[in-house]
C-alpha cells in the first residue's frame, strides 16, 4: 500500500461515517510531514451549514490543532469543489490528492478552475494535483 493509499483509505473511512449520518459520502485528511494534522467528514446537513464540506472541516481541524496547514497535502475521496478549492488556496496547501472527480463544480473543471488556475495573484502558486483511482 502506498502512502497516498493509506491516507485515501482514511478518507474512505470518514466518508462512510458521513454517509451513515445521512451526509454525502466525503472524507478528507490534511497531512504534514507524514502525519495527519486534521481530518473531517461531510457535516453540511448536521451543522445546517453548506460550508461544512469534509475538506473545509479537515482544514479547520488542522488549523485549530496545528495553527496552520501551509505546505501540507490535502487528501479527499472526492475532488474538492469550488468552495473547498478556495479554502485550499487560502490556506496555502501545497498538494491535493483525490480519487474521484466531482463533475461540473469541481475545482479542476476548466470553467471554474479555482484549484488549478495561475490567474489569481492574491495566493501563492496553485497546489499540485494528483488523482489516484
Amino acid at each position: 500500500m502506498t502512502e497516498h493509499n493509506r491516507y485515501l483509505e482514511r478518507c474512505q473511512q470518514l466518508a462512510a461515517i458521513a454517509a451513515a449520518a445521512g451526509e454525502s459520502a466525503v472524507g478528507s485528511v490534511v497531512v504534514l510531514d507524514g502525519k495527519i494534522i486534521g481530518e473531517g467528514s461531510e457535516k453540511s446537513r448536521q451543522m445546517k451549514d453548506v460550508t461544512r464540506h469534509a475538506e473545509v472541516v479537515a482544514i479547520l481541524d488542522a488549523v485549530e490543532k496545528y495553527g496552520h496547514c501551509r505546505g501540507s497535502i490535502l487528501y479527499s475521496n472526492v475532488e474538492p469543489c469550488i468552495l473547498c478549492s478556495y479554502v485550499v488556496r487560502h490556506h496555502q496547501i501545497s498538494k491535493v490528492v483525490f480519487s474521484k472527480l466531482c463533475g461540473e463544480l469541481g475545482g479542476t473543471n476548466p470553467a471554474f478552475n479555482i484549484l488549478t488556475t495561475d490567474q489569481i495573484s492574491v495566493w501563492t502558486k496553485a497546489p499540485l494535483i494528483e488523482i489516484i483511482k
